[in-house]
Parts: C-alpha cells; sequence; structure tokens
C-alpha cells in the first residue's frame, strides 16, 4: 500500500489513520469539508494533500487531476450527536453518501474501499461481540451505518473493487469530539467541576486513537476483501473503573459523580470486541494501556485549550 484517500479527514480515526501513514511514507489525499473547524489539525507532511470538498459535492468532483490511489478510507458522517443520531431524516443523507464515496474511489483509481461503521449496529447484546454476532440496531444512526455498510458492500462488487466494513467501538483520543464522555470529564475536571455520570457499571470497550489509527492501516494493507472487522482493545471492565483512572490521571483528590445520573431506556450495558478474526488477519494488537493513552490525550488537550 503507498497511497490512500481519507474523507473525514479531520475526525480522530481520520487524523489518527493520516498520522499512521505519514509514519510509513503513505501518500496521503485527505479530504474535508472547507468549513471544518478543524482544518488545522490536519498534519502538514510531504506525504499529506488537502482537498477541500463536502459530502454533498463529491458525487460530482471531478477526479481526472487528482492522480490515483490505491486504497480509500470513509469516514466522513454528518450529524453524529446524541440528539441527531435518534433522528431518522438526518441520518438517511449518509447512506447516499457512502454510495457517492465508493464511486469517488473508483474514479480514484481505488482497489479497495473501507468504511468505518460502529457498535451501534449491534443494539444491546451480551459478551464478547464479534464480526458474527446478529446485528440489531436500535437507533437511526446504528440503522443507517448497517445499511452503508451492507450497500457498500454490494456497489463495490459492481465496480469490481474489494470492500471492508469496519465496525469501532469506544475510541478515545487526540482530536476526540468534545460531546463524548472521555472528553466531557476531561473538560470539567480540568476546570475544577465536577462531572455527572451513571452509576457507570456497563462493561466497556475503550481503544486509543493512535491504536486505532494503526488498525485501519493495517486493514487497508492486509484485511480480507469481503469481511467486516471489530475495532476494539477485546478487553472489557466496568466504565467506573475507566472514570476513576482519568480522574486520576488530572487530580486524585478531584470529586466525581457517579451515580448523578439516570440510564438511558436504550442503555448499552455491554460493550466487548472481538478483535480475534483482526489481530490473525493483520496481526493487529493494541499498544496503549488506558492509563497511558488518558495521560496523553489530557496533555494534548490542556496543550490545545492554551492555544485557544
Amino acid at each position: 500500500m503507498k497511497s490512500v484517500v481519507v474523507d473525514g479527514a479531520t475526525s480522530m480515526l481520520g487524523l489518527a489513520l493520516i498520522n499512521e501513514c505519514i509514519a510509513n511514507r503513505i501518500k496521503v489525499l485527505a479530504i474535508a469539508r472547507k468549513d471544518s473547524r478543524r482544518l488545522a489539525r490536519i498534519p502538514k507532511s510531504e506525504y499529506v494533500e488537502v482537498l477541500l470538498c463536502s459530502q454533498e459535492h463529491a458525487a460530482g468532483l471531478d477526479a481526472s487531476a487528482l492522480g490515483k490511489y490505491e486504497v480509500y478510507y470513509h469516514f466522513a458522517w454528518g450529524n453524529v450527536l446524541a440528539e441527531q443520531r435518534r433522528n431518522i431524516e438526518l441520518q438517511l443523507p449518509n447512506i447516499g453518501y457512502t454510495l457517492d464515496a465508493v464511486a469517488l474511489a473508483q474514479r480514484l483509481g481505488c482497489r479497495r474501499f473501507v468504511g468505518a461503521g460502529s457498535q451501534a449496529e449491534y443494539g444491546r447484546v451480551s459478551g464478547r461481540i464479534g464480526p458474527d454476532t446478529p446485528v440489531n440496531p436500535e437507533v437511526a444512526y446504528g440503522v443507517a451505518k448497517y445499511a452503508a455498510g451492507k450497500m457498500a458492500m454490494i456497489r463495490c462488487g459492481q465496480l469490481d473493487m474489494e470492500c471492508i466494513w469496519t465496525r469501532t467501538f469506544s475510541v478515545y483520543g487526540i482530536g476526540d469530539n468534545m460531546t463524548t464522555l472521555v472528553m466531557y470529564a476531561i473538560d470539567r475536571l480540568l476546570k475544577g467541576e465536577k462531572p455527572s455520570f451513571t452509576k457507570a457499571q456497563q462493561r466497556w470497550d475503550y481503544l486509543y486513537s493512535r491504536d486505532a489509527g494503526k488498525a485501519f492501516f493495517l486493514i487497508g494493507e492486509k484485511g480480507k476483501a469481503g469481511k467486516v472487522y471489530c475495532i476494539g482493545s477485546g478487553e472489557s471492565r466496568p466504565l467506573y473503573e475507566y472514570i476513576y483512572e482519568l480522574r486520576d490521571a488530572i487530580d486524585p483528590n478531584l470529586p466525581l459523580g457517579i451515580g448523578e445520573i439516570p440510564y438511558g431506556p436504550l442503555q448499552v450495558m455491554n460493550l466487548q470486541a472481538d478483535i480475534r478474526e483482526l489481530g490473525k488477519d493483520t496481526s493487529f494488537a493494541p499498544v496503549y494501556s488506558f492509563e497511558k493513552g488518558i495521560r496523553e490525550t489530557v496533555e494534548w488537550y490542556r496543550e490545545s485549550r492554551g492555544r485557544q
């Protein structure tokens, strides 16, 4: 693998993959919206070319002057806030945008398309969750991700391209969205404020963004066409343990509001990715412990706040 396309390039996963590609001297075409407030986060590198184009305009993009690439990574996805994920009308366009991305991948000469799905495709299940676990999405976001993955597989087959779909679990780290539990907690604690949580007894699987970037890189390079891969750490423990570790990385004396928020009606109580197939096919194995990853995340956020 010598060249890739990454749409949704300013997302946490997009940035992590781009940095992994730079480390491996892989040419990257990074696609992002021109109105993105995160454009400055795309690394400046001789290996990275930035293309400003929204999902809405990808279908009509003239790719003739952009050169040829090998693998297309699709991270772009609109309306990802909690309340937006439940809205059917807001999620539906993402399916069409995924198919537009497949078509763009073909015009760019890509032999392989890698899509970023979600654990939300499974709904609420118990035990270890793997590629063969039955899907039962309960929110529009999960339904749209599942539909996009199935449609991408079909369309890629029609266009004689390889397709791989991934289902990411709880990735955190540098470039994370401020609406996630991890970033909400870090922000509150750095301000000396008490963050509020549920009882946090659900078992969770957290993976650091650098490890996620490595996983996506290896999938593009070594993954098997037509497969679905779960991306996570492969381990789970009660959420409150992660919260205490996060707090201790900032100040062990700060208070935590565990139990102050009730569980929601569709609360997922178990997340543990089965990454054995991913490891077998690509040799992927997480390197970062949560303790190390969260300390790097806290330091990154401290520095980014200081530049604001």
